[in-house]
């Protein structure tokens, strides 16, 4: 049984509790023993599951309500520690619409969110292109307006979603300045002329990922997202509320291995006794608590400020992600150790862990890019306090 008592620190009132523990057995009666064998229909069908249990609704907010990310962050928090893939099929409901959310028109709310947030529609977020990873600022995609239409001409790739997703969250390149000030946002639905899928990505933990070409793809002026020039800001606005929640799929991941740890060490036999009698084991078992519950108090800490008003939580986001995402590596290294041969061993929950948790250290910002961004606003702070 995994830790609850982190849910009595005072980030959380008392609807938060009750969502982790309603959310929590859900999950055991619909997230047991999924079959990942086809990606693509396992995706479609936790997507669906989640809408029609009503989770699906906490991933985007339509006019008048807002993003709750302690919400966010303990469903995504919950279905890690249960389900990897459950976990992914959540998070991308939320990336892939969350610039509807905060930027969308009210007519664009009303096209998608019911959608996406009943589970009968799949989004994207559609970001990295080849040349481009974590400089967003260096896109060169390319919608150029022609009438009454903007023409879009590139490639994205690494597109969580792609291939299977309904709508795409898209950034381009119109053109307003050079830069990240030169970047717009568009709403653009899957199977557009010239919108196709020309590569699936193979990743160690699946994944429905792919690479989108845009040739000469036309979409409306009306599915511009906000302001023309303003999609770097749109899509750092994104990733300042969901970095967050990356940083909480982790922290699932760390809290199911150290279960599992937990588990093996109390009932494994070594010489007559209990694992778990070795002062090794102990160690590494005081290591990994250690790391659940300061990673937990960094993912919390960075919800709570934006809940409370803050404008941005970049630092803190960054804080959360780099901490949690990294520690939880070593955990989930640590349950491997624990069981042996049995921790590598395929079907075993742990080797699953092994492989889930990697690519959280190098998506929506990887770790030696928060490190940056850390250290900048820590520089920029004391600079501003002379």
């Amino acid at each position: 049984m995994a830790d609850r008592t982190y849910l009595s620190w005072p980030f959380f009132e008392d609807r938060h509790r009750a969502l982790a523990h309603e959310l929590d057995l859900w999950a055991e009666q619909h997230l047991s023993g999924i079959d990942h064998s086809d990606v693509d229909e396992a995706c479609r069908s936790l997507v669906a599951a989640l809408g029609a249990g009503g989770w699906a609704q906490h991933s985007g907010a339509m006019t008048g309500e807002s993003l709750d990310v302690r919400s966010l962050c303990l469903i995504r928090e919950t279905l890690a520690r249960h389900d990897g893939l459950a976990d992914f099929a959540f998070a991308m409901q939320g990336l892939g619409t969350g610039a509807i959310s905060l930027f969308g028109s009210a007519a664009q709310q009303a096209e998608w969110l019911p959608l996406t947030r009943s589970g009968k529609a799949i989004s994207a977020f559609a970001l990295t292109e080849p040349q481009s990873g974590s400089d967003v600022a260096n896109s060169t995609m390319t919608a150029h307006l022609d009438g009454d239409d903007y023409v879009l001409n590139g490639e994205k790739t690494w597109i969580s979603n792609g291939g299977i997703a309904d709508v795409y969250t898209l950034f381009a390149r119109t053109g307003e300045a050079p830069g990240a000030k030169g970047l717009s946002a568009f709403v653009v639905p899957a199977g557009l002329p010239g919108f196709e899928v020309v590569e699936r990505q193979q990743v160690i933990a699946p994944h429905p990922l792919a690479t989108l070409r845009f040739t000469d793809c036309r979409i409306p002026k009306s599915a511009l997202l906000g302001q023309p020039g303003g999609g770097f800001k749109i899509a750092m606005s994104v990733l300042d509320v969901f970095r967050s929640t990356v940083a909480a799929a982790a922290l699932g991941f760390a809290r199911r291995a150290l279960d599992e740890a937990l588990e093996r060490v109390s009932s494994r036999q070594v010489q007559g006794a209990a694992l778990f009698e070795l002062q090794m084991v102990q160690g590494h078992i005081a290591d990994m608590a250690l790391d659940v519950d300061a990673a937990a108090l960094l993912v919390y800490r960075a919800a709570w400020a934006k809940d409370s008003g803050a404008a941005r939580v970049t630092r803190e986001a960054a804080m959360a992600k780099l901490f949690s995402t990294d520690q939880a590596q070593q955990v989930i290294d640590k349950a491997v150790q624990l069981h042996g041969g049995d921790g590598v061993r395929h079907g075993q929950k742990v080797e699953e862990l092994y492989r889930d948790i990697r690519a959280l250290r190098i998506y929506e910002g990887a770790s030696d890019v928060q490190r940056v961004v850390i250290a900048r606003q820590t520089l920029g702070a004391y600079q501003g306090g002379k």
